[in-house]
């Protein structure tokens, strides 16, 4: 069973301090929640769920670590584990959390980064997903992460107690980041730059449009300040047709696209695509 490190985590029915007891964490008001066998948490009550099965399919997640075990994405998450890195201060605890952290790729990819340069001994790790088929297959990666099933909107954890948040592709809640970063403490944000996987959109879109990352500036008035930003490109080289399928189903274009579009990228032998990522770091203080 996975060890539950984290010792910030909070009941998500009264937002009081979780204890850990044998196979279970209990709040002081008496609730309790069952630490699985699988070694994660189920920290999502029905009344913040919006659908029976929120977050993404069994067969999605199951996608997605097919794709991701494949390295097509190790030089993104090797970035973003340098980034993260030079934001772990020396012989100090750190409490990190992957808020919307999928089937685990890029958490286990983090701390062992940090392992491996002897930073993770204070480090308390939090992985956090609203997909309970996501967290199975993470827990399964790393047992010495602590695994949760729960939201972005309301994360089961104690108000400011969170040094680092990264969200890597992941549903940005910034009302709730708040609520648990500590003042000082930064955020990390990885999304798709304007010519991510374009090759890919070229095929399954009768028009293709760059986006460009969101517009931070609303953000900014609620006591976030953007710190740091790059940009990183690279080129995977061809990649098969079952690598294609398993890309597209893991991502919001496999709903986006209509039929036809799906039956082109069904058609597809092998593809190079682009990997277009912008990285942004931003810092909290309580306005």
């Amino acid at each position: 069973m996975n060890r539950i490190n984290a010792h910030n985590l909070a009941c998500p029915i009264d937002g009081a301090l979780l204890v850990c007891h044998d196979k279970q964490l209990r709040c002081e008001h008496g609730h309790s929640f069952d630490i699985a066998r699988q070694g994660y948490v189920n920290l999502l009550p029905v009344q913040h769920k919006r659908s029976r099965q929120p977050g993404d399919s069994k067969e999605m997640v199951a996608a997605r670590a097919r794709f991701l075990n494949s390295g097509l994405y190790e030089p993104l998450a090797s970035r973003l584990a340098r980034i993260t890195s030079a934001l772990v201060p020396e012989n100090r605890k750190t409490s990190l959390m992957d808020a919307g952290c999928g089937e685990g790729y890029y958490s286990d990819t983090v701390f062992k980064y940090l392992e491996d340069r002897g930073a993770s001994s204070g480090l308390s790790f939090i992985g956090l997903d609203i997909s309970k088929p996501a967290i199975l297959e993470a827990a399964k990666r790393n047992r010495q992460i602590t695994w949760l099933v729960g939201t972005n909107r309301q994360p089961p954890v104690t108000p400011a107690s969170i040094d680092i948040i990264l969200c890597v592709f992941g549903f940005q809640s910034f009302e709730g980041f708040r609520h648990i970063l500590k003042p000082g403490g930064r955020l990390v944000l990885v999304e798709p730059g304007p010519d991510h996987l374009k090759e890919l959109r070229e095929v399954i879109y009768s028009e293709v449009k760059k986006s460009r990352p969101q517009d931070l500036t609303p953000v900014m008035e609620t006591g976030f300040s953007l710190v740091d930003e790059q940009s990183f490109q690279y080129k995977t080289g061809e990649i098969s047709k079952h690598i294609i399928a398993d890309l597209l189903l893991m991502t919001p274009h496999f709903y986006r696209t209509n039929k036809a579009g799906r039956e082109a990228a069904a058609h597809l032998e092998v593809l190079d695509l682009t990997v277009d990522i912008v990285f942004r770091t931003l810092e909290f203080q309580n306005p």
